[in-house]
């Protein structure tokens, strides 16, 4: 019989905040892998949970990976705590989840606090719909690419940022999504020393430039303003089309594609304008 896999979230700051189904899910486990054990040590002490530690981070992953595949195929209860949060969420797990699921075993897991979903709701920017980036590529194209595409973003985004990397981060948000665009940064969320910080990006970058960040950081960016498109200005871009050769349905339907006014309201507008030239 096959064994299980249980992801567990860890609290993201106060351990009074760990659920009570979490440590009966760590002591059904034979063992405990954990992104940290030292911390891990201090919330299964806490629990009053005494489990083998083993260590599961991104420098052993592949590897440890495979060792829980064993685990599971020998019958075993396996259990994966992160030191915040849910594991494969901006920290390891993917690869033990897909071991798990490539050896048929069961995936379960014990939700918990989320600094994600605590940042939104204290930022009083929209949530009912919102993009998680996680961390932000350190360098090089890839960093310039995601940032680009955030620039477009109609919606809440949500980001972790190194605390060191903090001020540079809010730097090139600031210059591409413009200085004026409301974030809020959240710090040490349900520790001591929590701080949510309100302002504009411009203002931001100036204050953490000033005053360097400490401890885990969650910054939520309010979304791009949402673009009307303009029928007008679309239908007479059909007409340039169209006396340029383009079939009308074609270029009703390429110029929707490119501006986002319905196709349907863009052949109606045209239409109007060309029988009022008509006429």
């Amino acid at each position: 019989m096959l064994g299980r896999l249980i992801l567990c979230a860890g609290p993201i700051g106060n351990l009074a905040d760990a659920p009570p189904r979490l440590a009966e899910a760590l002591l059904s486990a034979a063992v405990v892998y954990a992104e940290d054990t030292r911390r891990a040590r201090i919330l299964l002490d806490h629990l009053g949970v005494t489990r083998p530690l083993r260590s599961y981070f991104a420098g052993n992953e592949a590897e440890r990976a495979g060792e829980v595949a064993r685990r599971l195929e020998a019958g075993e209860t396996v259990a994966l705590l992160t030191d915040a949060g849910m594991p494969t969420i901006s920290d390891p797990g993917l690869s033990a989840v897909r071991a798990a699921l490539a050896a048929g075993a069961e995936v379960t897991g014990v939700p918990g606090a989320s600094a994600v979903t605590l940042a939104v709701a204290l930022s009083g920017l929209p949530a009912d719909r919102f993009a998680f980036e996680g961390f932000l590529p350190r360098r090089g194209e890839k960093r310039r690419e995601r940032l680009r595409a955030l620039a477009a973003e109609e919606r809440t985004m949500v980001l972790f940022c190194a605390p060191g990397r903090l001020a540079a981060d809010l730097a090139e948000l600031s210059a591409l999504l413009g200085e004026a665009r409301n974030c809020v940064v959240c710090r040490e969320l349900t520790k001591m020393h929590e701080e949510v910080w309100r302002g504009s990006l411009g203002e931001a970058q100036r204050h953490w430039a000033e005053s360097p960040a400490r401890g885990e950081v969650t910054l939520v960016v309010a979304g791009a303003p949402e673009t009307v498109p303009d029928l007008e200005r679309a239908a007479a871009r059909v007409e340039e089309m169209v006396a340029a050769g383009t079939a009308v349905s074609t270029a009703c339907r390429m110029v929707a594609e490119e501006t986002g006014v319905r196709r349907r309201a863009l052949y109606e507008a045209v239409t109007r304008r060309r029988r009022g030239g008509a006429g």
